[in-house]
């Protein structure tokens, strides 16, 4: 990107910075250099653009906020914020003990939770994730899938038929995915088959897991799985402000930091 020695607009500047955090995180300090103004007029461009609900800020910097009504394609999702995700699924992990009964969502962070559970000893694992089977086939865990349409996009088993499977299980655990989450909506996500089964998984859980990167809080999607009360733990990176903290804790929601 090359910076006229001109003085940039404020319009120039912000359709800078929403170009350099399209496919990933921008920070300030980097942003600063790129459009060669202070850190302060950065700030104060995130706040603008934040405002307008085209990103949301972050410690140090600020992230693109995807539409709560598209889903990007599998393969995108599993490669967008590796690092993080990875960082997410590990804290995620020390929760689960040997011998538990859990249950694994589709989402790209909670397919990386997946591949970390040969790490574990005799788990039962109930799941609607074709791509979380397929990590497990050979992993030695007593394994139940769950029956359902086929999502393509998800690569999960949702709707109306997940209800046979499930109404006879309870589980430990359940870790799920999500395209979205608020304080004010709880878990949202594309596709009403999916929030339908999401819902029915959290009502036969002891404790419900929300695996969130940073991307997915705040943003809110078609069709609701649930309230923050339906929720027990929020595994994220984002840096829940203290209003929020305090309403989560409210609700009974505690926040493990990745």
């Amino acid at each position: 990107m090359n910076i006229q020695n001109r003085k940039l607009l404020a319009a120039e500047r912000e359709s800078m910075i929403l170009s350099e955090i399209s496919s990933s995180a921008g920070s300030i300090s980097a942003l600063s250099r790129k459009l060669n103004v202070s850190e302060a007029t950065v700030r104060r461009d995130l706040l603008s653009l934040e405002k307008q609900g085209r990103l949301k800020r972050v410690h140090g910097g600020a992230v693109g906020v995807p539409s709560g009504m598209e889903e990007p394609i599998f393969e995108e999702k599993e490669s967008s914020l590796a690092a993080e995700k990875s960082l997410i699924s590990r804290a995620a992990l020390s929760m689960i003990e040997d011998g538990d009964s859990i249950y694994l969502d589709g989402g790209s962070t909670v397919l990386a939770l997946a591949k970390l559970l040969h790490l574990k000893k005799s788990l039962t694992i109930v799941t609607n994730s074709i791509s979380s089977v397929l990590a497990l086939m050979d992993s030695g865990h007593g394994i139940i899938i769950v029956g359902g349409r086929m999502r393509a996009l998800s690569r999960t088993l949702v709707g109306s038929l997940t209800e046979k499977s499930l109404g006879s299980l309870r589980f430990k655990k359940a870790f799920l995915g999500t395209i979205g989450f608020s304080v004010k909506r709880g878990i949202s996500t594309t596709d009403p088959d999916e929030a339908y089964t999401k819902g029915l998984v959290m009502q036969r859980a002891e404790a419900v897991v929300l695996l969130a990167d940073r991307t997915k809080i705040g943003v809110e999607s078609f069709a609701s799985s649930g309230d923050i009360s339906d929720i027990d733990f929020i595994v994220s990176d984002y840096e829940f402000s203290p209003k929020e903290t305090k309403e989560l804790m409210r609700a009974g929601v505690k926040i493990v930091k990745a």
